[in-house]
């Protein structure tokens, strides 16, 4: 049973409001609203629903400084929410999902295995929605995510290596991990 221990004294709204306050770009904003909804959903998901605010927090806030600071991304953030006095272990999630890439502090937690994988993967989904008539998430299926992934061309700053990588990590293969995420976005409409 996992535990479900960890809270923050952040409310969503305060975490939306720092998000907004280094973020003006709705597509930004509308990205960690997306992972934000996600990372709650696989709270649920995997047993740890009594930390879903948390999760959500950490999904809200993980793109806090890449539209300000985009060549210090994750790097950063870790000053920002410091200064901020958000908690350490919120801080260190944040961070946690630029690992092999900009920092180097290692995904451990479960959530922050999940927030390492969704984050580009959530992308991922986004385009391949604007692709169907519909633009519905609804429409969403395996067969026509893994034809997209498999493009590299196609959302191209998408990294295919960090989604593969976080299935990886959560000892999942490819996908498990992109049905499950389809799951997760199928809930609401990023």
């Amino acid at each position: 049973m996992p535990e479900t221990n960890r809270t923050t004294h952040l409310t969503r709204d305060e975490a939306f409001e720092l998000l907004c306050r280094y973020n003006k770009d709705p597509f930004h904003i509308n990205h960690a609203e997306t992972v934000e909804k996600t990372m709650r959903y696989f709270a649920r998901e995997m047993g740890y629903g009594g930390e879903e605010d948390y999760w959500g927090i950490v999904g809200l806030l993980h793109d806090i400084d890449f539209e300000q600071w985009p060549q210090e991304h994750c790097r950063k953030s870790q000053e920002l929410l410091k200064e901020l006095g958000v908690e350490d272990s919120i801080n260190r999630a944040v961070a946690s999902h630029g690992y092999g890439i900009c920092v180097d502090i290692a995904p451990e937690h479960e959530m922050e295995k999940i927030l390492f994988a969704v984050d580009e993967l959530t992308g991922l989904l986004g385009a391949v929605v604007l692709m169907y008539p519909s633009k519905s998430a609804q429409d969403l299926n395996l067969k026509s995510v893994k034809k997209k992934f498999k493009d590299k061309k196609f959302a191209a700053g998408c990294s295919r290596d960090v989604i593969s990588r976080g299935a990886d990590q959560l000892g999942w293969n490819l996908d498990e991990l992109i049905e499950r995420t389809i799951a997760a976005v199928q809930t609401f409409e990023p």
